[in-house]
């Protein structure tokens, strides 16, 4: 379980196959302080370490994606040099900054615009037709593992309002047109629709 909140921005040192794809990626989370089989939230996906350790170029973790989580986001289009979010699972007793996310993709959202307003960046998304009825605003949403607000809702797109904070402390300022990111509905949505439905 996680918050949204990204606290550190990885990078993608190395891809290979072993059957699954294994992503080597660079890290400030100390290595003796992650456990083999812990849960980390690589750009909104939950990922299992399968090892970590530190070298001449820093410290590292290493995730194994399968065939379906490849096929389900956008850790397909993963590449050395890539910069990814990241967040550590919730423990028992942590603040709960933002709102509870499971790291289960609910599918691919994509930017289809970007306005400057003032400092902060209006970001316009699309979302999948079958998800777009989850989306609401002021609600929740997480986009690539970030707990974010809903301004506006227009049909399926929807718009976030990033402030230079959000933009500096995540990948969000290397965002642009055409990017495919990964869309968490947020558990409540979900739950209502589901009771509106039964009703």
């Amino acid at each position: 379980m996680f918050t949204g909140i990204i606290t550190d921005i990885g990078t993608i040192r190395g891809l290979e196959q072993r059957g699954d794809t294994v992503a080597t990626i660079a890290t400030a989370y100390p290595p003796d302080r992650i456990d083999i089989g812990a849960s980390i939230a690589c750009d909104g996906v939950c990922l299992t370490v399968i090892d970590r350790g530190t070298d001449d170029q820093g410290a590292w973790f290493q995730v194994s994606m399968s065939g379906e989580t490849l096929s389900k986001t956008n850790l397909g289009s993963w590449a050395p040099g890539a910069r990814i979010n990241l967040e550590r699972a919730l423990k028992v007793g942590d603040e709960l900054g933002g709102h509870i996310v499971s790291g289960h993709v609910d599918g691919l959202a994509e930017i289809v615009g970007m306005e400057d307003e003032g400092d902060s960046t209006r970001i316009q998304f699309r979302a999948p037709e079958a998800l777009a009825k989850f989306i609401a605003p002021k609600g929740s949403v997480a986009l690539n593992g970030t707990s974010l607000t809903v301004n506006e809702v227009q049909g399926a797109v929807f718009g976030v309002n990033f402030i230079p904070h959000t933009k500096e402390s995540t990948t969000w300022g290397l965002a642009k047109t055409g990017d495919r990111v990964n869309l968490e509905i947020d558990t409540l949505a979900r739950y209502v629709a589901r009771l509106a439905e039964a009703g």
